[in-house]
């Protein structure tokens, strides 16, 4: 049979973000390395909470790719503010998760996207009844993530999640997480269990983008999910752009109704681009914005890698290890997660020559050299290969 491999994921595209671009880039680098993948996931519906046209109606779908099968299950699709809104939502697909391990045949290794946790659990809890060799993929760290940006509180229902966490954590066979700090958490648990570092690192060809010509003003750009922790409608609020200054914002999510109210001088909003249009647009612009409301313990955006390949100079508002790489690295400017007097600062003062500081050249540079996707994935194939 070869080698084989099932991912189960929450995302896959077409969807868009951070985790279905992960994913994507994961099955058709296996399928490069000569692996037969299929890929497990709902019927695309994130981040509106709709199921996407061409796929509503239908019970689950398959695919074909060049890489191997895309199996898609049925959900109940929401993306309520509602906490059992959601989280029956998320039961919904674990549900189909479970027919389909009864009725259907699975590869003995699995690469499980942890979160969301009911999922995550579910699938780890499959793979250890039909005896798998899991390969537990921890991109953040709920439930702490969820208490430190408020959305949970500490009681019966944080202390399930803790142990569905730690349940997962004990049952994998390898842990692969996005962050070091993730895998220090992990390790706090489980001391002995192999582990591998795998940043977000993009799998796209390094686009020539050469400098713009300077101008009077100065446009920052953010292109992403608008949600509470990315905080983008209370920066706007917080945050008063001068003459020469503008933000210019992309993307969907339960924010976006706010920001579409917003009349503020100098705030631009566009909606969705899909991916390889929004990376031609994002030429136009000075700096890419990178924003999180909170320090969140464990999160390194992914943005961090792709716009810095993209030639973009980085602003970056989120804290902990994603400002180390940004500073360490030299791809732009890091200003204290939620100081907005600091960042009020940096938008009255930013200025042209200031941009020659991080030029478009250098920190394209800079991050093709020290991110590299073909290397970490050279590296993650033989550690899943030893499992």
């Amino acid at each position: 049979m070869g080698k084989e491999i099932l991912l189960i994921t929450n995302y896959f595209p077409p969807e868009k973000g951070a985790a279905s671009n992960r994913m994507s880039s994961l099955a058709e680098g296996l399928g490069n390395a000569g692996f037969n993948v299929k890929v497990v996931c709902p019927l695309p519906n994130y981040p509106n909470g709709k199921i996407f046209d061409g796929y509503s109606g239908k019970a689950s779908k398959t695919e074909n790719t060049f890489f191997g099968k895309v199996t898609r299950l049925w959900i109940w699709p929401s993306n309520s503010s509602n906490k059992l809104v959601r989280l029956l939502s998320m039961v919904s697909f674990s549900f189909s998760l479970v027919l389909f391990f009864l009725f259907t045949k699975t590869p003995k290794k699995i690469f499980i996207q942890y979160s969301p946790v009911f999922v995550g659990f579910t699938a780890v809890v499959l793979g250890r009844l039909f005896s798998k060799k899991i390969i537990l993929n921890v991109s953040d760290l709920w439930p702490l993530a969820g208490l430190e940006m408020g959305l949970l509180k500490e009681g019966w229902y944080y202390s399930l999640l803790l142990k569905m966490e730690r349940f997962c954590y004990r049952n994998a066979t390898l842990i692969v997480g996005q962050s070091e700090e993730i895998l220090e958490h992990v390790s706090t648990f489980e001391r002995e269990k192999p582990s591998f570092l795998y940043r977000n690192i993009p799998n796209f060809e390094v686009p020539q983008m050469p400098e713009n010509s300077p101008t009077k003003e100065i446009k920052i750009v953010y292109a992403g999910l608008l949600g509470i922790a990315q905080g983008i409608f209370e920066i706007c609020q917080q945050i008063t752009f001068p003459e020469n200054v503008s933000l210019h914002i992309y993307g969907a999510g339960p924010e976006t109704e706010k920001i579409k109210t917003l009349e503020k001088q100098n705030i631009h909003f566009y909606g969705e681009l899909e991916r390889e249009s929004l990376h031609k647009e994002l030429r136009k612009y000075d700096i890419a914005f990178i924003p999180l409301i909170k320090r969140i313990y464990g999160s390194v955006p992914s943005k961090i890698f792709e716009y810095s390949r993209l030639g973009l100079p980085l602003l970056y508002f989120a804290g902990g290890e994603g400002g180390e790489l940004v500073e360490k690295e030299a791809l732009g400017w890091v200003v204290p997660v939620n100081n907005f007097e600091a960042l009020q600062h940096f938008t009255n003062t930013i200025s042209v020559e200031e941009l020659k500081r991080f030029a478009k050249e250098t920190v394209q540079k800079n991050s093709t050299s020290a991110f590299d996707f073909k290397k970490q994935f050279e590296k993650f194939i033989i550690a899943i290969e030893a499992i």
